[in-house]
């Protein structure tokens, strides 16, 4: 049977199980944007009714997404709300899906809407306080995306003490990891500091210390101590390379971003003395790309000799991205004088 074959059999038998397994070599297969429209159209129909809908939901947003139509994708997640909804525990779960697909494709003030709606029904209906706390966080990372952090600081509390009452305490220690961030925007270092100490003295799993760290050094960063910070990001970035891909990837995504924003600052010393620390923890040629980095700096300070250091160490990083890191740095700021 071809892969045609198996994809008619499992949307005749709405078995979305099957339709999730064949979804990206069958969507790939597809060559026209009309027929693919028509294809996610039959496939929604079918999604809507299943079960246990969401993961197949979330791939088939990913390419209304792509279409530039997420209308079309929260359109399905609403219609599975609309069928849930005489259950109570399968209406709160459809909820929180569909909060969630308003926070994930950038539409905040809609997943507060839908999220309020959630925390009344968990409120008056379940009386989960688990699932009360965990929407209360949701609603204030979402305040907090639109620029209302005292508002997220408020709800953020709430969460937190109820974790705390419920023993909770992965929960709770991801709590004060948010509350430290937002007292972090709001410039209040102090607090934000004290929030993190609290977290890290405590018994925690690695993506919770990882976090913790990151978040240090964006206090650290704060009040302009980059060694501090760059230190913090190293201790995330050592932790991160054992625990998984995605988890290394934000990290170093991270560590690459603030090294971005010093270079527009022309930090430069600071970048150049910080970046052996990096390059030792690894053995392929992303050690020579932070050596690179250091001579780059270095060149960029002023130092003439520190262009053919810089060009053989590049000459050795053979992964694209981190070259083409190398490349933007690399290349001139441009800067506008207007003579008045």
């Amino acid at each position: 049977m071809d892969i045609k074959e198996e994809w008619e059999k499992a949307l005749s038998e709405k078995d979305c199980e099957k339709l999730l397994e064949l979804f990206d070599d069958y969507i790939d297969s597809i060559e026209t944007e009309e027929e693919l429209r028509e294809e996610l159209k039959r496939l929604g129909e079918v999604a809507v009714q299943c079960d246990d809908p969401y993961d197949l939901l979330h791939e088939i947003g990913h390419v209304y997404a792509h279409l530039d139509d997420v209308e079309s994708a929260i359109e399905l997640y609403r219609r599975v709300v609309d069928r849930k909804k005489d259950d109570p525990e399968e209406y709160a779960t459809a909820l929180y899906y569909l909060a969630d697909a308003y926070e994930h494709f950038g539409m905040p003030e809609k997943a507060i809407e839908t999220y309020q709606k959630l925390l009344e029904h968990e409120e008056n209906v379940l009386k989960n306080d688990r699932e009360i706390a965990l929407t209360l966080a949701n609603l204030a990372v979402n305040y907090d995306e639109l620029g209302e952090t005292e508002k997220a600081i408020e709800l953020m509390e709430r969460a937190r003490e109820i974790f705390e009452r419920i023993g909770d305490e992965k929960n709770r220690l991801i709590s004060l990891l948010d509350l430290a961030h937002f007292h972090y925007e709001l410039g209040d270092y102090d607090t934000a500091e004290t929030l993190i100490n609290e977290v890290l003295r405590n018994p925690r799993d690695d993506e919770i210390e990882i976090n913790a760290k990151l978040v240090e050094a964006e206090i650290h960063a704060g009040r302009e101590d980059y060694d501090k910070a760059f230190k913090a990001l190293r201790e995330a970035l050592l932790k991160a390379i054992n625990v998984s891909d995605d988890i290394f990837g934000v990290v170093f995504d991270t560590l690459v971003d603030f090294i971005e924003g010093l270079f527009n600052e022309n930090a430069y010393d600071t970048i150049a003395k910080n970046m052996e620390a990096f390059a030792e923890l690894f053995e392929d040629d992303t050690a020579y790309f932070f050596r690179a980095i250091a001579e780059l700096a270095r060149w960029k300070a002023g130092d003439d000799e520190a262009k053919k250091r810089f060009d053989e160490l590049y000459s050795k990083v053979e992964n694209g991205e981190l070259r083409s890191i190398l490349d933007e740095w690399k290349r001139p700021k441009l800067s506008l004088s207007l003579g008045l």
